[in-house]
């Protein structure tokens, strides 16, 4: 394995885990308060556009690190959009 193929590991490592963080958080405390809905969305495009411009469709490292980080990243868009919308229900019959 080259040196190049090597490097190539360290985004597909420290994105999933960077988003699997965020995801924790959300999952641990139930709250989307200071995720952003705009920011995550365009993380989940950017990576999955990188993913088809790079063309590497078969490599390990392109496959984790932009593929699977970018659809995490959609989950955790998924779950705030849960969370927000659940608190705003929740809200709602509280006051009625």
């Amino acid at each position: 394995m080259s040196l190049i193929e090597l490097i190539g590991f360290i985004p597909a490592i420290v994105f999933p885990v960077a988003t699997l963080a965020q995801l924790h958080y959300l999952v641990k405390n139930k709250t989307a308060d200071g995720v952003s809905i705009l920011a995550w969305s365009a993380f989940s495009l950017g990576n999955a556009s990188l993913y088809i411009y790079t063309e590497k469709y078969g490599e390990l490292q392109s496959i984790i690190g932009l593929l699977v980080t970018a659809v995490l990243q959609l989950l955790i868009v998924s779950l705030v959009l849960k969370y927000r919308y659940h608190q705003k229900v929740s809200s709602k019959t509280t006051v009625d």
